[in-house]
């Protein structure tokens, strides 16, 4: 008897811990890919973006490089620079191999319209999905 409760309880410690190690991979995943999503430059676009689609996957890695091209010529022309920060995240759900995160970023965004910068704030919707080893997003929305 003691055995069997000794080997229930180490199994519970066991699946605790790997929830705990999912979900801190599932919210640094998420808070760095909302910071490579809120941290832009002009002046090295290609690198800011690639970190964005490092991240990424599925439909959502689609979307962004068919953008890519388009919005390297917009960011020039308006010499915008976003420098984001990740104010919080939580875990909406997750399971094994997916997890929906809400993180709240904000960023000083500075443009030809506005030299001086303007403070944006952001309510993100990131879907992770596990490809590989990685947590990786694939899907982002803007939420209320």
């Amino acid at each position: 008897m003691t055995t069997a409760l000794t080997i229930w309880l180490c199994f519970q410690l066991l699946e605790r811990h790997e929830a705990d190690q999912r979900r801190q991979a599932v919210l640094a995943a998420a808070r760095q890919s909302a910071l490579n999503f809120t941290s832009l430059d002009y002046r090295h676009y290609d690198r800011d973006s690639g970190n964005v689609l490092k991240g990424a996957t599925g439909d959502f890695k689609e979307q962004f490089a068919a953008q890519t091209e388009e919005l390297t010529a917009l960011v020039a022309e308006n010499k915008s620079v976003s420098e984001g920060r990740v104010l919080d995240a939580g875990i909406v759900r997750s399971d094994e191999r997916s997890a929906r995160v809400l993180v709240v970023a904000d960023s000083k965004v500075t443009n030809t319209a506005v030299p001086d910068g303007e403070a944006r704030t952001y309510r993100l919707q990131l879907d992770l999905v596990l490809k590989d080893g990685r947590w990786l997003t694939s899907d982002v929305e803007f939420v209320g």
